[in-house]
C-alpha cells in the first residue's frame, strides 16, 4: 500500500495546519524521544551486554520474581530504569508447587499448595476453573477479602528488589479464559469488574506504603465503557496487551470501541501522571508499525511507552528498537486534533504526526503540512496522503521562537 500523494479518489484538505512555533524556553526541555519497555517474562538468558544496551534505552523492564539478580544489573546500567516484577492477580499455579510445598519465588501472589480452598473460583457445577490454554493456572476469587490481603501482603514482601509490580490479568469479562462459562460467584461482567475494583481499591494503600508502583494488564478494556479509567484510579498505570494492531492485516479503525478509545487510554493516564504501556502486534511491516507508532505519538506525554510484539506471549528478547524511536520531535505544541473524519494531527516543535483511523482500504485523505517536512523515507514533502488505518511521523526544522 502506497503512502505517496495519489491523484484519484482522494479527499483533499486545504489549509488545515496553521504555522505554529514554540518559545525557546519550552524547546530547551529534555528530548522528546520515544519511551519503550521490555517484558522479559519467559526466563530466557539475558547477557550482561544485552542488559547494558537495553537498560540504557528502555524506561521500564518487567522481570520474574526469581530474577532479582537481573533487576540489580538493570539498575546498575541505568539507575533511572524502573524495574517491575510479574505477578498474576487472578490465578495460582499448580506447577509451582511440589511435594506439598510452594516454590519460594512465585509468578502469583498466593501459592497453590498454601491457598485456602475457599479462594478458588468454581464454575456453576462446583468445579475449579482452570485457564483455557494455560494448564495449571487456577482462577482465584479476587473479591474475597482474605485472598486480597494475602495476595498483596505476599507480593509486597517478595518485591523488595523491584520498583513496582506488574499485575497480570485484571479482567473485565466473567468468562475470560473459559469462554461461555462464568464463575458461580460472578455470573455477569459487571459483577466480575466489581470484584476486581474491590481488590485494587482495597489493596492500594498497601502498595503506596511499600513504595511500589503498580501497573496492571488491562487488555480488552476498550470493550467495556469506563473500565480503563475505573481500574487505573487505583493503580499507577495500565498495560494494553492488544493495542490497535492485532497482526499485519488486522488493524483497529475508528468505531465506538475502537481507535479513539485506545488512544484515549494514553491521554487519560498522562493527564493523571500515570504510566501507560501499549503493545501493538505485528511483524514490523510498514503499515501496522507506522499506524501504531504515530497513534502513540498523538497522545503520549511523559510516561507512556510502546513496545511491539509479533508472536503472542513471546516475552523473551527485547522488542526491536526502531530508528524512529530516537527521533526528537521537540515539545508538543498542543493536543492532537481532528482535521477530517477520523483523521488526526499533532504538531511538535520539530515535526508533525498524522493518523488516518478510517477503516482499512478506505480512500486516502490528503493533509497539507505547515511547511516542508521530511518523511520516513527521507523525502521532502509539503503534504501527505494516507489511506485508512495508516500513519506517518514527519520531521522538520525546529522552531525556537515566535515569528
Amino acid at each position: 500500500m502506497g503512502f505517496g500523494v495519489l491523484s484519484i479518489g482522494n479527499v483533499i484538505l486545504a489549509g488545515v495546519l496553521a504555522v505554529t512555533s514554540v518559545p525557546a524556553a519550552q524547546n530547551q526541555e529534555e528530548e522528546w524521544t520515544t519511551k519503550s519497555y521490555w517484558l522479559h517474562m519467559n526466563s530466557t538468558p539475558a547477557s550482561d551486554e544485552m542488559i547494558t544496551v537495553e537498560a540504557r534505552r528502555r524506561s521500564y523492564v518487567v522481570l520474574n520474581a526469581w530474577e532479582t539478580d537481573l533487576a540489580a544489573k538493570f539498575k546498575a546500567a541505568n539507575p533511572k530504569i524502573q524495574t517491575f516484577v510479574y505477578k498474576d492477580l487472578s490465578s495460582t499455579r499448580s506447577y509451582a508447587c511440589s511435594g506439598g510445598v510452594d516454590d519460594s519465588d512465585l509468578p502469583t501472589g498466593v501459592g497453590y499448595c498454601a491457598a485456602d480452598p475457599s479462594w478458588f473460583l468454581l464454575d456453576p457445577d462446583g468445579r475449579r476453573l482452570e485457564y483455557d490454554g494455560y494448564a495449571g493456572h487456577w482462577q482465584m476469587d479476587v473479591g474475597n477479602r482474605e485472598y486480597q490481603n494475602a495476595w498483596a501482603d505476599n507480593v509486597i514482601a517478595s518485591s523488595k528488589a523491584f520498583d513496582g509490580v506488574f499485575m497480570d490479568n485484571a479482567l473485565f469479562a466473567c468468562d475470560t479464559y473459559h469462554p461461555g462459562v462464568c464463575p458461580a460467584a460472578y455470573r455477569t461482567d459487571a459483577a466480575m469488574r466489581d470484584a476486581y475494583l474491590s481488590l485494587l481499591a482495597g489493596t492500594r494503600q498497601k502498595f503506596v506504603a511499600a513504595g511500589l508502583e503498580t501497573v496492571a494488564n488491562l487488555s480488552n478494556a476498550r470493550l467495556h465503557e469506563g473500565a480503563w479509567d475505573s481500574y487505573v484510579e487505583h493503580l499507577d498505570g495500565g498495560f494494553d496487551e492488544w493495542w490497535l494492531t492485532f497482526g499485519d492485516h488486522d488493524l483497529l479503525s475508528e468505531y465506538p470501541q475502537g481507535w479513539s478509545r485506545q488512544v484515549a487510554e494514553i491521554t487519560a493516564n498522562e493527564a493523571k501522571g500515570k504510566i501507560t504501556w501499549v503493545q501493538p502486534h505485528h511483524s514490523g511491516a510498514e503499515q501496522p508499525f507506522r499506524y501504531a507508532f504515530a497513534s502513540y505519538l498523538l497522545a503520549r506525554g511523559e510516561r507512556a511507552a510502546i513496545s511491539e510484539i509479533e508472536q503472542t506471549d513471546r516475552y523473551d528478547d527485547a522488542s526491536p528498537w526502531r530508528a524512529e524511536y530516537d527521533w526528537d520531535l521537540g515539545a508538543p505544541l498542543g493536543d492532537h486534533h481532528e482535521v477530517a473524519t477520523n483523521v488526526h494531527v499533532r504538531e511538535f516543535a520539530c515535526g508533525t504526526v498524522v493518523v488516518n483511523a478510517n477503516r482499512t482500504g478506505s480512500a486516502p485523505v490528503t493533509v497539507p503540512l505547515s511547511g516542508v517536512h521530511t518523511n520516513e523515507k527521507g523525502d521532502s514533502v509539503g503534504s501527505v496522503s494516507l489511506p485508512g488505518t495508516s500513519g506517518t511521523v514527519l520531521r522538520k526544522s525546529c522552531r525556537t521562537s515566535l515569528p
